[in-house]
C-alpha cells in the first residue's frame, strides 16, 4: 500500500484545521464529530498496533518527507500543514508536528463478565488516563465511565493512557444503574474502613470501583459491591491519589490471576 497523496493546507480558515483544532482544544469535541485527535508518534503508532486505521493522517510541512511510512500508508487520507499553522492546532507546549484523527470506537454495552473498572465521576484527566494504563497493564479489559468522569477520548486522557485505550472496552456516560448490568464481583476501594488489601482473596475476573477525587465512591455504588477494599498505610496519609491507589489495587488483581492459573 501507498501513501495516499496528500492534501496541502496553507490557510488558517480552512474548515478542516478549524475541526483539527477543536479537536485537539475542546475536551468534548470528539463526541459532536463523532472523531479522536491523536497527537504524536507514539499515541499514532499505538493505535495502528492495535488495528485501528486513521482517517486522516496529518504532518506539519517540514516533516511530511520523513513521515512514518506505516502511519502514512494506512490513513485514508494524508494532510500536510504549513509550518506556522501547526501551533495552532496543537495543545501540546512544543507541538509533535504529526497526528491522525480516528473515527470515534462504538463501545455498545457493557460486557457483563469482563474484567472491569469502574469510574465513579473521576474528574482529573490524568487520573483517569493513568488508571486506563495501569488496567491494559495489569489484565482489565473494560472501562466503565460514571456520568460525571473525565471525558475519556479527551486529548488529556489520550496523552495519560499512552496508548492504552486501544487494548480497551471504553464505555462511558453511564448512570448508576447500568452497573447492575455486571456480573463479575465488585470490589469498591476506601480509604479508611474495609478488609485490607494484603489479606484479602481477591477474586478473578473482578470489577474495582474508583471514586471521585474528594467524595469516593458513592453510597448506591458501595451498596452494590461485594466487598470494600483499604490500602495498608502505615505512613499515616490520610488516603493516596487515586491513580496511585489504582494501580496497586489492579497489579494485586494481576498476581491473585496469575496465583491462581
Amino acid at each position: 500500500m501507498t501513501a495516499a497523496q496528500p492534501t496541502f493546507i496553507a490557510s488558517r480558515d480552512n474548515a478542516l484545521l478549524k475541526d483539527l483544532r477543536r479537536l485537539a482544544q475542546d475536551t468534548t469535541a470528539y463526541r459532536k464529530q463523532g472523531r479522536v485527535w491523536l497527537e504524536g508518534e507514539h499515541l499514532c503508532s499505538a493505535a495502528l498496533a492495535r488495528g485501528r486505521r486513521p482517517a486522516i493522517a496529518v504532518f506539519a510541512e517540514s516533516l511530511w518527507d520523513s513521515a512514518p511510512a506505516a502511519m502514512a500508508q494506512a490513513a485514508a487520507r494524508c494532510v500536510v500543514v504549513a509550518d506556522a499553522l501547526w501551533p495552532g492546532i496543537s495543545a501540546l507546549p512544543s507541538p509533535a508536528g504529526m497526528g491522525s484523527v480516528l473515527d470515534l470506537p462504538v463501545a455498545g454495552s457493557l460486557q457483563p463478565d469482563a474484567p472491569t473498572v469502574v469510574l465513579d465521576r473521576l474528574q482529573d484527566a490524568g487520573n483517569a488516563g493513568s488508571i486506563l494504563r495501569s488496567a491494559a497493564a495489569f489484565g482489565f479489559t473494560q472501562i466503565a465511565a460514571l456520568k460525571g468522569t473525565a471525558a475519556l477520548w479527551s486529548p488529556k486522557v489520550l496523552r495519560a493512557g499512552m496508548g492504552a485505550h486501544f487494548a480497551l472496552r471504553l464505555v462511558e456516560g453511564l448512570d448508576e444503574t447500568a452497573i447492575h448490568a455486571l456480573r463479575v464481583p465488585l470490589l469498591a476501594t476506601s480509604s479508611h474502613q474495609g478488609e485490607h488489601l494484603h489479606r484479602t482473596n481477591l477474586p478473578w475476573p473482578c470489577g474495582w470501583i474508583l471514586g471521585h477525587e474528594g467524595q469516593g465512591v458513592s453510597d448506591a455504588l458501595l451498596q452494590r459491591a461485594s466487598a470494600r477494599i483499604r490500602i495498608i498505610q502505615p505512613g499515616g496519609e490520610e488516603s493516596l491519589n487515586v491513580a496511585a491507589a489504582a494501580a496497586i489495587c489492579l497489579h494485586a488483581s494481576a498476581a491473585a490471576s496469575a496465583l491462581g492459573a
